[in-house]
């Protein structure tokens, strides 16, 4: 279902059962239209056991309302008007959520509630039972119209928690843009750079305040809103200024007589860790505005301790960047991609270490080893050397901590379980016998490095790391019942201001001390790059003179390879997936393989990667993980949402020898005709002509139909349109100088072509009746599109006769037979060139390299006729539709099914003529199966 239907069905949903419910009478509807109306469940009654069978305490059967399976989510119903929060008449003064448990106590190991749920139909109460004392996220029926989403858990069983973190992120990160807006009103120079630094540091000082109220790290909840709330507009800057130097300064240090005068600001804790070092900054005049968005809208009505700060880092950072302001939308790396680059490089292989150990039965040997790996995640260094607000090392942080946590209640648990008194469980759970420090925690984000070309993005990544310590550990308080003081900052965030292609990155963090590279490198074309980066290209490729024409991210590529050298270090990035299609290939990866002994241990396959909040802009993008050493795992490959376990990764991600592709003169299959480029006219648009243009020339000289000919490049032949050309190639001047329209128009080519800066071009203002450049064939051939669109499945090949002109954007294949259009037309070509192709955006890009170093079959005379024949089914598919286009017949949504099955029927005729025992539609193996094909082939 897509947003806009759930949306809908849940405003429906609201009307319907809006002030009813009877829990007998309703249950049963209430939750099958929830599933099936709003969370597009097929089949509800077979998926969910309703009046579940529970033995009770009393050894009497009990039924629970619902039960989901999938997802072991347990739900008990209530009639409307039962308060959820308290004791239930005839139930044994039990709360729902304790009868609830009181059924899973019931339920066997395997069925255990991953989810329970209590309703009394007016709202839905979610408890997630991973939680060591879980508290209920709570969904009025209200809500439910804009929060549908809140309820995937019940279907997904990937999900993880209820917090609607991502919402509460981007609306935080749109306060503080309103907050931006109304401060840079009140500058007298807004447009100077250094007060826009003043207002980012404001705004990143504020944010903190605001999470530090809500979060309780300044102690009592709303402090800064109290504070601030003692003054109006017009004394709100001086007190802010106090503030600010109260945060910075060590109790000792203070004014000893700051209680008596202002005891509100005197009870504000030391902050340190640098973000309120900076007197200088300048805070301009409040406003009404300002003070309402601060009191109400930021402090009041919203709060800020359930953030997302892997999201809202990024968030804040996009709302307060003057260049992402400017393009527009906020601009954030899913949480879920994220964790593509991050699971495969450590987390997944640290969480099967962590699950091994709580299998142990030994409880000694079981807490020994607890505590060893607890040592070894605190030991581990990570760095991102193009960090922007620090989302990969606040979700990697946030991860590792996570896991931390659990190993700190499992030895809680252990020791608990040797010590039975239960008076000494908190002296148990914290400190001296229990952890062996009196902090448990031992990860610390001063494990996390970072650098960053832009000032303001290192402040903001610094305070979401920040943030994300603090979250943590109020999890770790919650494990080990004590509490644990977050200020005065003790931890560092190691986050560099600099240009990472032009710097020592053992400056920032010795190469010894790293474990883990990671992170998303700018996405810059090769065509598009700056002077500036154009230069940290020339730095960073020092000993590759070839790199001119790699797109910007590779040199993260080379820089990281460089620095790895000698080293246990391992890497992941994300990149445009324009690094591995076409010449890209040959020169990075035969460079990085052979020069830097680089190594890929995982990656996924071209994917669309969203990182864009508001509208969504999306990039095709591949992960690659690699070393520089060899390990003795698993590599693994991830293409169209599978993975699989594979011997060896290429430079163009496929499960085969490492090939590299190059421009070849000539085919690599002897006796097959030479592919060009059609003709180019090079004449400022006027040998060439519109429906209404030829018919206007043919008005004034009937005979000059004879030299105008229909032109086709790309677009043309995709989709049927109509465009002409005057071709004069061995046309007598006498049938066109008397026709004024065709005169006028050639004195237009040549004076178009006297202003050519090219000097071959200028030269050919001298016949400007003829093309700059004629490759037009006098045999029929085959038209391959120069651009076509990566959603086609099949890039639609054509036979032309030579009346048609080709422009230069098309690709000519003269005397080509019906054998060569069926292999060219296979899902063994195209699955070929999908992978050797260039791209323009996301685009196939076809070229000679393709065709020229295509490994043909070597077919039989049976298997060859059959091909032919199977050719000749498609050709017969097309024409059963005349006045369809090819951009018609091809789009996957309207293929005719002739059309598909011809197509099908001739990819099995050509997967034949290859002896590949290769399913049709997996692509990666029969393109790993032409690549060793290839090797052999250049070998001999």
């Amino acid at each position: 279902m897509t947003d806009a239907q759930q949306r809908e069905a849940a405003r429906q949903f609201y009307y319907r059962w809006n002030g009813k419910g009877r829990e007998d009478e309703d249950a049963r509807s209430y939750w099958i239209e929830i599933l099936t109306n709003i969370l597009g469940v097929e089949r509800v009654t077979e998926r969910v056991d309703f009046e579940k069978k529970v033995i009770g305490p009393d050894g009497n059967t009990k039924r629970i309302d619902a039960y989901i399976s999938e997802t072991h989510t347990l739900i008990e119903q209530k009639s409307l008007g039962i308060a959820l929060d308290k004791p239930q008449a005839g139930h044994d003064g039990m709360t729902p959520y304790e009868q609830a448990k009181m059924y899973d106590n019931g339920l066997p190991h395997s069925e255990k509630a991953r989810w329970i749920v209590v309703s009394n139909f007016a709202e839905i109460w979610i408890y997630d039972m991973e939680q060591r004392r879980p508290v209920p996220v709570k969904l009025s029926l209200p809500d439910l119209q804009t929060k549908y989403h809140m309820l995937d858990f019940l279907t997904n069983k990937e999900a993880k928690k209820i917090t609607d973190e991502m919402k509460l992120s981007l609306d935080a990160g749109r306060l503080v843009g309103k907050i931006y807006d109304a401060f840079l009103k009140q500058y007298k120079d807004p447009e100077n750079p250094e007060t826009l630094k003043s207002l980012n540091k404001l705004c990143v000082r504020i944010v903190f305040c605001l999470y530090g109220e809500d979060a309780g790290i300044f102690g009592k909840k709303g402090m800064f809103h109290d504070y601030m709330a003692q003054f109006d507009a017009r004394g709100a800057r001086a007190a802010l200024h106090k503030l600010f130097k109260v945060l910075d300064q060590k109790p000792e240090e203070r004014d000893q007589y700051l209680a008596d005068d202002d005891p509100l600001l005197a009870a504000f804790p030391y902050v340190n860790g640098g973000l309120f070092s900076d007197e200088n900054i300048e805070i301009p005049p409040f406003t009404d505005e300002i003070m309402g968005l601060i009191l109400r809208e930021a402090s009041d009505n919203f709060d800020w301790s359930d953030i997302s700060p892997t999201i809202f880092g990024a968030v804040f950072e996009s709302t307060l960047n003057p260049e992402t302001r400017r393009s527009g939308g906020m601009h954030y790396t899913s949480i879920e991609n994220i964790h593509k680059v991050i699971d495969p490089l450590f987390l997944d292989e640290l969480k099967a270490e962590l699950s091994q150990i709580l299998k142990s039965s030994v409880l000694r040997d079981k807490e020994q080893s607890l505590k060893d790996f607890q040592k070894k995640l605190a030991s581990q260094s990570y760095l991102d050397p193009a960090c922007g607000s620090g989302n990969f090392l606040t979700e990697s942080y946030l991860s590792i901590r996570k896991m931390e946590n659990q190993i700190i209640g499992e030895l809680v648990n252990l020791r608990h379980t040797r010590h039975r008194d239960e008076k000494s469980i908190g002296q148990i759970a914290f400190g001296g016998e229990a952890m062996g420090t009196e902090n448990p925690i031992q990860v610390s984000i001063e494990q996390f490095y970072g650098i960053e070309i832009n000032d303001f993005a290192v402040t903001v990544a610094k305070t979401a790391l920040w943030i994300a310590e603090n979250q943590m550990m109020k999890e770790t308080e919650q494990i080990v019942h004590a509490t644990l003081n977050f200020l005065p900052l003790k931890t560092n965030a190691h986050i560099v201001e600099g240009n990472a292609l032009r710097m020592d990155w053992g400056s920032v963090v010795p190469k010894e001390k790293l474990n883990y590279i990671m992170g998303n490198p700018p996405f810059v074309g090769h065509q598009w790059r700056s002077k500036e980066q154009v230069e940290d290209m020339e730095i960073a490729f020092y000993d590759l003179k070839k790199h001119g024409k790699l797109d910007y991210v590779a040199a993260w590529y080379q820089k990281a390879a460089d620095y790895m050298q000698g080293t246990k270090i391992e890497t992941a990035f994300v990149s445009t997936n324009s690094i591995t299609q076409g010449e890209s290939v040959g020169i990075l990866w035969s460079f990085l393989f052979e020069k830097k002994k680089v190594e890929i241990q995982f990656a996924y396959r071209t994917f669309v990667w969203t990182s864009e909040a508001t509208d969504k802009a999306a990039v095709h993008c591949v992960i690659i993980g690699f070393c520089c050493f060899t390990i003795i795992k698993d590599k693994l490959l991830w293409d169209n949402g599978a993975c699989r376990v594979v011997t060896h990764i290429n430079g163009y991600l496929i499960d085969a020898p490492d090939v590299f592709i190059e421009s070849r003169g000539k085919q690599l299959t002897e006796g097959f005709p030479e592919m060009s480029k059609g003709s180019q006219p090079t004449d400022g648009g006027f040998l060439i002509l519109s429906e209404g243009e030829k018919a206007d020339i043919e008005r004034e000289c009937k005979e000059s139909s004879k030299f105008i000919k229909r032109f086709v490049g790309s677009r043309d032949l995709i989709n049927n349109e109509k465009r002409y050309c005057l071709w004069l190639k061995g046309v007598a001047p006498s049938s066109y100088r008397n026709i004024k329209s065709i005169m006028e128009r050639l004195d237009a080519v040549a004076d178009a072509r006297r202003k050519s800066p090219t000097v071959s071009v200028r030269l050919d203002a001298d016949t400007p009746m003829l093309f700059t450049q004629i490759r037009q064939p006098d045999t029929d051939y085959l038209a391959v599109p120069e651009v076509s669109s990566q959603n086609r499945r099949y890039v639609p090949i054509s036979f032309l006769t030579p009346e048609i002109i080709a422009s230069n954007k098309l690709y000519l294949v003269p005397d080509a037979n019906l054998y060569m259009f069926g292999v060219m037309m296979s899902n063994v070509h195209m699955a070929w060139m999908r992978t050797v192709c260039g791209r323009l955006k996301s685009d196939y890009s076809y070229s000679p390299a393709v065709y020229n170093n295509f490994p043909w079959p070597d077919p039989t005379e049976v298997q060859r006729a059959a091909i032919e024949r199977t050719a000749q089914a498609i050709l017969d598919a097309r024409a059963l539709y005349p006045d369809s286009s090819l951009a018609d017949l091809y789009d996957p949504l309207t293929m005719p099914p002739e059309l598909r099955k011809a197509h099908q029927a001739n990819d099995r005729a050509v997967m034949s003529a290859y002896g590949m025992p290769i399913k049709e539609t997996d692509e990666a193996a029969c393109v790993a199966w032409l690549m060793r094909l290839y090797q052999e082939k250049t070998a001999k």
